[in-house]
């Protein structure tokens, strides 16, 4: 029996994704690298260290352990200053419905998400008192595509990982829900996200007749 819902933020509540792939392709150009969007695709998901580990493999450069942490602290400011400008009308569609539809049915929800930046952008959106729980890279060790972030989630809901349902628009994150014991659906194209039971434009597409 389900009995809670888990929602990733980047491409399904909001597209900050949009944001990172601007700032990660600003510190790409300094290594000589060109930041593609199908590159982006593989960074969907993926911990701030390790994408700035991919980045530096594709661009075949080697940097200090200072600076490493320097360009990870400069492109989250990018970042951010993005993020400031951000208002609640920038939800992605059909958010606003799932969230009242899921609190007038008393559907606990929780956030998991790879940013470290999650309740900063939920703040900006309006949604912050919407969730139950709030994981971030800030609570976990291991980043998606290991179910540690969507197993805490649970755990923090009081739920067993079998009575979940995860929403994610990223292959990591499909694969994360799935490791950990959980069902998912996939905001986006079954080619890109295969192994999740469904596949949604955006969370306003979701029945809330089939979780009852």
């Amino acid at each position: 029996m389900i009995k809670a819902l888990i929602l990733d933020l980047d491409g399904v509540i909001c597209d900050t994704a949009h944001f990172h792939y601007i700032a990660w392709k600003r510190l790409a150009s300094e290594y000589d690298y060109e930041l593609s969007e199908a590159d982006n695709e593989a960074l969907k998901g993926v911990s701030r260290v390790d994408s700035l580990i991919l980045i530096l493999q594709w661009a075949k450069k080697e940097i200090s352990p200072e600076q490493f942490e320097q360009d990870l602290l400069r492109k989250n400011s990018w970042y951010l200053d993005m993020v400031e400008e951000m208002v609640p009308k920038d939800l992605l569609p059909g958010v606003g419905s799932f969230v009242e539809s899921a609190h007038k049915l008393q559907i606990p929800l929780a956030l998991g998400s790879a940013s470290k930046n999650a309740q900063t952008v939920l703040t900006k959106v309006g949604l912050l008192d919407a969730f139950q729980t709030i994981v971030d890279a800030s609570q976990i060790s291991r980043s998606k595509p290991d179910p540690e972030t969507f197993t805490t989630a649970a755990e923090l809901l009081g739920v067993a990982p079998n009575e979940c349902i995860v929403f994610e628009d990223s292959l990591a994150g499909i694969q994360a829900a799935l490791s950990g014991g959980m069902r998912a659906i996939g905001i986006g194209k079954p080619s890109d996200l295969p192994g999740a039971e469904l596949h949604i434009n955006n969370l306003g597409e979701y029945n809330f007749a089939d979780f009852q």
